[in-house]
Parts: structure tokens; C-alpha cells; sequence
């Protein structure tokens, strides 16, 4: 994620929030030099300190050397790939808006460490409403029809049974997988620590269940 980028995520938050501080306080020669003293995680807690005095030039630097740590964290809670910009940016959305109830006496990583763990969280419940969605509109999971329809409801009903007699056909990895994660929408965190499967092995049976599944209802490869 450039600076440019998050430069505009902070432009998009402060449409949203209270203003900027208006007393700048720029790091100087000595304040930088200060920091070579420091461990990553002191010199990161000071920058967030003189961003809530008002310095927003080090605060992007801040926010520019967090990504890395938020990326790392979302991909540990199982975030896909082309997910984690996602997650990215609702975790510097969340830190703008909260910056003001960061102690810069304790550590600044773990800090961000638990915003990020929420927001990664936050993405993976909706992949798994998502893979609900999808599976209500590929198979006519509990799906409602018209109740005064009644040959619209049996049919409904006889394809809901299909669904789940299917389900409960598949090997145990992969209907463990889509019953947990797709419907029940548990997270892969909470799932791999349910099951004591690894994220990786989960999504691969989670996908692999939805397409077994699909070619046995459509015939699709």
C-alpha cells in the first residue's frame, strides 16, 4: 500500500471525523536521531504520540510502516490474499479514529496487533455470509417461497433436503468445512481453533465442497 494510498484512506476518514489538530509538531534532526536508541515498537509508540500532538507528516510515516505488521496479522487469521488491502484499510480507518486512546507508554505493535486480529475477523464473517449467499442462490438453501404457493414449497423444500443430504455425503474435511464456515459463518480463526485444521486446509475443503456440490446439482466443472 504506497503513501499516496494512504494519504487518501486519511482524506476519506477526516470527511468522517473531527478535524485534524491544527498544532503541528515536525520531527526535527534530534527527535530522529532519538530514535536510533529505540527499539521498532518504542520509536513507533513516539511517532503515534507526536501524531496525536498534531504531526501528520509523521504520522502517514507511522501508518506507511504498520501495513506490513497489519498484512502479517490478517494473513495469520487466515485473510486471503486478495483480501488483506481490504483489511488494511479498515484497520487505518479504525487507527485514525481511535489514535486519540493510544497510551504511548505501552506497545505500539500490539496495540495495532488487536485492531487488526478485529478487523481480519470483521472480513472473514463476511466471507462466510457470502459463501451462505452463495450457497442459497446456487442451491435454494432455506429458501421462503409463497406459503399459499404449496408445489413452489415442496419443491423448495425437497431441493433443501437434496442440499443437505449431499452435504452430509461429502468427505469429512470438506463437510466439516462448509458447515461450519459457510453455514454457520464462523470465521477460519474460529474454525481452526475448533477443529485444530490449519486456515489453509480449511479454504481449500471449502472450495472443494462447493464445487463437488455444484457438479452433482448443475453439472458444472
Amino acid at each position: 500500500m504506497s503513501h499516496a494510498l494512504i494519504a487518501g484512506t486519511l482524506r476519506s476518514a477526516d470527511r468522517r471525523l473531527p478535524s485534524w489538530p491544527s498544532t503541528l509538531h515536525p520531527m526535527t534532526a534530534e527527535s530522529t536521531a532519538a530514535d536510533t536508541s529505540k527499539s521498532p515498537d518504542q520509536r513507533r509508540a513516539r511517532w503515534m504520540a507526536l501524531a496525536q500532538a498534531g504531526d501528520r507528516r509523521t504520522y502517514e510515516k507511522l501508518l506507511a510502516e504498520s501495513v506490513a505488521l497489519i498484512r502479517a496479522v490478517a494473513w495469520r487469521k487466515g485473510v486471503a490474499h486478495d483480501h488483506l488491502d481490504d483489511v488494511v484499510q479498515e484497520t487505518l480507518i479504525t487507527i485514525h479514529r481511535v489514535r486519540h486512546t493510544f497510551d504511548p507508554g505501552r506497545s505500539y505493535d500490539a496495540w495495532v496487533t488487536a485492531i487488526a486480529s478485529r478487523r481480519a475477523i470483521d472480513a472473514l464473517r463476511g466471507h462466510g455470509r457470502r459463501v451462505r449467499r452463495e450457497l442459497h442462490d446456487d442451491f435454494a438453501l432455506d429458501s421462503h417461497p409463497d406459503l399459499h404457493d404449496a408445489s413452489a414449497a415442496t419443491e423448495s423444500l425437497q431441493r433443501a433436503r437434496q442440499l443437505h443430504a449431499a452435504i452430509a455425503e461429502l468427505p469429512p474435511g470438506q463437510r466439516e468445512a462448509i458447515e461450519q464456515l459457510g453455514l454457520r459463518e464462523r470465521s477460519l480463526s474460529e474454525v481452526a481453533e475448533l477443529t485444530g485444521r490449519k486456515s489453509g486446509a480449511l479454504k481449500v475443503n471449502l472450495h472443494r465442497a462447493i464445487k463437488a456440490l455444484r457438479g452433482r446439482f448443475h453439472g458444472d466443472s
